[in-house]
């Protein structure tokens, strides 16, 4: 199985819902929410991209990297390379019918654990979403990062403790999920949270032994809130683009909320990232780790848990290789030394 194949096969299953680009930015798909596209004119899925490409590298050549060590652990998990797949539901609802939800998220845990990484679970409004992820999380011994949305506390504490349940270890909320059009048009809004609401939320999940982490921070006083609430790391994060039009790229807010949170928190970062060499960028930038969704979701459809597992594969040698061409022996000690100011 060859990745041509598998983006083939996924263009094919897709009908249209996503055309399956050579360069997935954001372009031909502008505005098509419900679908993958960013909304509005999908300005901020472009700058996703466009903020990466900016990123240039120092090429270090003398230097004896032969083998670098790509294997780091984020919030107790350890992971073959700095990577977890996002967490992407109504992949039926968004993508033509290519694949039912349950079937998506078995190959795509499947697929990660095979590549010895931890994915992303979505939660959403049909109670069968999170039903779903949460039986995925408890067939992989709880690896698996379930992402809440922001509904009302009763409701958030109830799904925490089920995420408790099925042995997971980490928990996350999307907090960017309050601006999804999907949701109202489901009649089922998510809402903001003030921060002594995000606290108690936090305090559950830390009273359950898992670890929190607030998916949608794209500035630094958001970042700062989340540390005081007592937050375990933050995804820097615009949701795709999908929630509010002409944000700014996530690698272009990253550099200044690392430098004030880097050490105190796990910092994750996601948008617009198609290749390894994105990943190293972002770890450059700040970094602990990135997140990747759409590229995954193609690969998923057009080839099921082989087609994760290769392409984590090939994000792996491309980093690898990127690695070193810039003399980075260890993805932990990647910084701004790497990239050509």
């Amino acid at each position: 199985m060859e990745m041509q194949e598998i983006r083939k096969r996924a263009r094919e299953l897709t009908k249209g819902s996503c055309r399956v680009c050579s360069v997935c930015d954001g372009r031909v798909c502008a505005g098509e929410v419900p679908g993958m596209g960013g909304a509005g004119t999908g300005a901020a899925f472009m700058n996703n991209v466009k903020a990466l490409a900016a990123v240039r590298f120092n090429t270090r050549l003398i230097h004896n990297v032969r083998h670098p060590r790509m294997e780091t652990e984020i919030l107790g998990l350890k992971l073959a390379l700095p990577l977890l797949i996002g967490p992407i539901g109504g992949i039926s609802f968004n993508l033509g019918q290519a694949m039912g939800e349950a079937d998506y998220q078995r190959e795509i845990m499947a697929g990660a654990a095979a590549g010895s990484i931890v994915a992303g679970l979505p939660d959403s409004a049909p109670p069968e979403v999170l039903e779903t992820s949460l039986a995925c999380a408890r067939e992989h011994n709880g690896l698996g990062i379930p992402f809440i949305k922001p509904w009302g506390f009763e409701e958030l504490e109830q799904k925490i403790e089920m995420c408790a349940q099925a042995g997971c270890r980490v928990i996350g909320s999307d907090f960017d999920s309050i601006g999804l059009i999907t949701l109202r048009k489901m009649n089922r809004p998510a809402y903001a949270k003030d921060s002594e609401e995000l606290r108690r939320i936090v305090e559950a999940s830390h009273r359950r032994d898992m670890r929190f982490i607030v998916k949608g921070v794209m500035g630094l006083e958001d970042a700062l809130a989340c540390l005081e609430a007592g937050v375990d790391g933050i995804v820097v994060s615009n949701h795709g683009g999908r929630v509010l039009d002409f944000t700014p790229g996530a690698a272009e807010v990253l550099p200044r909320i690392a430098e004030s949170v880097k050490g105190r928190m796990a910092i994750i970062a996601d948008g617009g990232v198609r290749t390894g060499v994105d990943i190293l960028k972002l770890l450059a930038l700040g970094a602990d780790c990135a997140m990747i969704g759409r590229p995954f979701a193609i690969a998923a459809i057009g080839g099921g848990r082989e087609g994760v597992a290769l392409h984590i594969q090939t994000y792996k040698d491309q980093l690898e290789q990127a690695m070193i061409m810039t003399g980075c022996q260890d993805v932990n000690q990647a910084g701004k030394h790497l990239l050509f100011q």
